[in-house]
């Protein structure tokens, strides 16, 4: 027997107060209804109504029965509307990723964004690097990353391309702190402060390339992980940093480059026909996350540091 389906109509009988009313309200014929009641009743060994000539009326079993499957029903319109999202894509655990450079603000954005837009839905965020998006988007580990190009995107659909322009991170003594502006080429001579090239090497050796092509020769370059050692390194005066604009900490300051020549690419990617609601949802949510809060911009600012490949982006 279904038994959901059977409580549904005993409470439809219940709340009319009449066979007829309640077939008319459940689309259903009126014989039906009762062989479905009786066999309810026969299923749980009670009367559950009292026939009479108006109508029917519960009977003291009946009302136990009505009570206790309010809870019941309840949970399976629950149950229904938890699987219905997740075949639409809308509810879940969406896996997803961010570089390990975004900054917490925009990472907390992203979180609490992703619970308004999507409410049900739950995302497993994590904090990887574009080679590693990549292996996991690639192996079907990963359903949702923002990348930062130039990165090898075949077999992936992209969201709207985001553009981050970079500055340099000097301490606060430093007389590169001085002007508002830092020329690119001023910085020759200096040891930069870049994030490791395995994490993401085309970009890592365009944004080297792109600084020897505005004059811009460092003396050594540190590829470091972890932010609290770049700032130490900025600090102790041993180098200076180039990063998308942040709020320096104390003993630092940030200051753009003169005509924005570095500016990273970012996007988010997933799997070629994966990108259901939750995947846009995600998009969406950190496509405003990352102009809030991380400094990118819809349009390219100055120039790019190369022309851009029409295979690189696939949308």
């Amino acid at each position: 027997m279904d038994l959901i389906r059977h409580l549904r109509y005993f409470r439809a009988v219940a709340e009319e107060g009449h066979f007829g009313h309640a077939a008319e309200r459940l689309r259903v014929a009126q014989p039906s209804l009762s062989q479905r009641i009786q066999r309810l009743e026969r299923e749980l060994g009670v009367r559950l109504f009292d026939r009479n000539s108006r109508g029917v009326a519960l009977t003291p079993a009946g009302r136990v029965v009505l009570a206790e499957s309010a809870e019941l029903l309840a949970a399976a319109d629950r149950l229904t509307g938890a699987v219905a999202g997740l075949r639409g894509g809308t509810a879940g655990a969406i896996r997803a990723a961010v570089p390990p450079d975004l900054g917490g603000a925009a990472v907390a954005a992203i979180l609490t964004g992703f619970r308004d837009h999507s409410p049900g839905g739950a995302l497993e965020l994590r904090e990887l690097t574009t080679a590693r998006q990549l292996r996991e988007l690639a192996a079907g580990t990963l359903d949702v990353g923002v990348l930062r190009h130039p990165c090898a995107v075949v077999g992936l659909d992209l969201g709207p391309i985001l553009h981050q322009p970079l500055g340099v991170l000097v301490a606060s003594d430093d007389p590169l702190a001085d002007p508002a502006e830092i020329a690119l080429a001023d910085l020759t001579g200096c040891e930069l402060v870049l994030f490791p090239r395995e994490s993401a090497p085309a970009l890592y050796d365009e944004t080297l390339t792109a600084c020897a092509r505005h004059g811009c020769t460092p003396a050594a370059v540190h590829e470091v992980r972890g932010g609290d050692f770049a700032r130490a390194l900025v600090l102790s005066g041993a180098a200076v940093a180039l990063a998308p604009e942040t709020t320096p900490e104390p003993g630092t300051v940030w200051r753009p480059l003169v005509g924005t020549p570095l500016a990273w690419r970012t996007s988010t990617a997933w799997p070629q026909g994966t990108g259901g609601p939750a995947v846009r949802a995600f998009t969406e949510t950190a496509h405003a996350a990352l102009r809030r809060h991380a400094g990118v911009l819809s349009e390219r600012p100055g120039r790019p540091l190369f022309p851009r490949p029409a295979s690189e982006f696939p949308l």
